[in-house]
């Protein structure tokens, strides 16, 4: 899958699903579950206990539609372990513009995280194609995300941190591309539990919730077109 097919996946499902878990054995499961729950987008993060395996090994055996991608990826070198590895995108919970431009260069999607409206510029222009707002629901949510988008209209932002199935619906119609949900989705419990079938089913609520609020900004959009 080339750059563009990527975000095109990404926007088109409109969530990233967070991977964070203390085993590789739990990091498959999770990464099964979800693309089962109908997500076919996995970002492993550079958390778990040999993430670049499990990356390669997601990678090598996940059939062809599913993205496998690296997260917490602090740095330039980190993000050439994760891309050699077969990662199809790269995730930063900060900006280090060292992996956007590595990222540019090999011409691999890359989602720089940052907060300020300075530092989502800074990422933008430095070529990343998502920018992930982060932690967003410690600054206001989606009230936060549409002020962004005010002077920011084309900016693709990724809130995460604070997306629950109670909040997914309001950020997307705030603004947002896409939704990065970690442990709202997928339960650190489920899988201590082994549970897989609660990530299988909040993967489809999440899918659900942001289907339905993109086509209520849809109608609403042509309504209010129709009034003019």
């Amino acid at each position: 899958m080339d750059k563009q097919e990527v975000r095109d996946r990404i926007t088109e499902i409109g969530i990233v699903p967070v991977v964070r878990a203390s085993s590789p054995r739990d990091a498959r499961i999770a990464a099964d579950a979800v693309c089962e729950g109908g997500i076919p987008i996995v970002e492993i993060t550079m958390t778990v206990p040999g993430a670049i395996d499990v990356i390669r090994e997601l990678t090598k055996n996940a059939a062809s539609e599913v993205l496998v991608g690296a997260g917490t990826v602090l740095n330039a070198e980190a993000a050439r372990r994760c891309l050699d590895a077969g990662a199809q995108f790269l995730v930063s919970p900060g900006l280090n513009l060292q992996t956007v431009e590595l990222a540019v260069r090999e011409g691999k999607l890359m989602m720089a995280g940052a907060l300020t409206p300075t530092e989502i510029i800074t990422a933008w222009e430095a070529g990343s194609d998502f920018v992930k707002v982060f932690p967003c629901g410690q600054v206001g949510g989606a009230k936060y995300i549409k002020a962004l988008k005010g002077p920011l209209p084309q900016v693709r932002l990724v809130p995460t941190g604070g997306v629950t199935l109670d909040t997914a619906a309001e950020l997307i119609q705030a603004g947002a591309a896409a939704l990065g949900v970690g442990g709202e989705l997928v339960h650190a419990e489920a899988l201590k539990s082994n549970k897989p079938e609660i990530i299988v089913e909040n993967a489809r609520k999440f899918l659900a919730i942001v289907k339905q609020a993109r086509a209520q900004m849809a109608s609403s959009g042509m309504a209010a077109k129709s009034s003019h």
